[in-house]
């Protein structure tokens, strides 16, 4: 995982920099920004914050090890060739899929809806609307006066939250209601910026609207029975 990250990084921005094009949006991951556990969940987390490589070797995260290593790749090629760089770092991304498969992001609201799992963990996840990912995109590119990090972000929810907004909108489908860990407190959602892209004009879609738009579409590619009763 890692040498694709930092090899495919290095190449696309030279790659930039011998066309000569004016600015490169590189997308990044909330994995590269929150995995620190000294870090206090009741502080805000900005686009001045990295995931500490060291824990995450030490986890095997190799996921959030790459994409800390990507952006760090590109962020040190960037200014070697003078290339203007501006990064987008998503949350988890919800709403409609253009692929016709199942990928990471997906399958963790999928498995709540088709009775593969009977619990939630004790876990949190910021959410943010496909559509409103790519707008960030377009924002930062389009404005001249962008520069460094942007955390696209709309909620941070507990599991727990998550599951309770599906069963309202999708009570038909079998959803967990019990938590898997019953023995400790519920963990607190991390608090991520996103106003840096709300000062360019963002203005984010609902959680709950990005989940409807999420299992509405997995039931037109078939990964869901469509069962009636859907509401948003």
């Amino acid at each position: 995982m890692l040498a694709p990250a930092m090899n495919g990084s290095r190449n696309v921005i030279i790659a930039a920099a011998e066309a000569k094009v004016r600015r490169v949006v590189f997308t990044s991951s909330i994995g590269a920004v929150y995995m620190d556990p000294s870090r206090s969940r009741d502080l805000v987390v900005d686009e001045s914050c990295w995931s500490d490589l060291e824990y995450c070797k030490n986890t095997k995260n190799w996921y959030c090890y790459g994409k800390v290593v990507a952006e760090q790749t590109a962020w040190n090629v960037a200014r070697e060739k003078r290339v203007d760089l501006v990064v987008v770092i998503p949350v988890i991304v919800i709403g409609p899929l253009l692929q016709s498969t199942i990928n990471g992001s997906i399958f963790h609201i999928l498995k709540y809806l088709n009775g593969s799992t009977q619990t939630y963990v004790n876990a949190t996840n910021g959410y943010v609307h496909v559509k409103d990912v790519a707008l960030a995109h377009i924002l930062v590119y389009e404005t001249p006066s962008c520069s460094g990090r942007y955390i696209c972000s709309e909620s941070s929810l507990h599991r727990g939250d998550l599951v309770e907004i599906l069963a309202k909108l999708f009570p038909q489908y079998p959803i967990p209601t019990k938590c898997s860990d019953e023995k400790n407190p519920r963990v607190k959602p991390y608090l991520f910026s996103n106003e840096k892209l709300k000062d360019l004009g963002m203005k984010y879609t609902p959680v709950k609207e990005g989940l409807y738009d999420t299992v509405t579409s997995l039931q037109e590619k078939g990964h869901l029975p469509f069962l009636t009763g859907s509401r948003l």
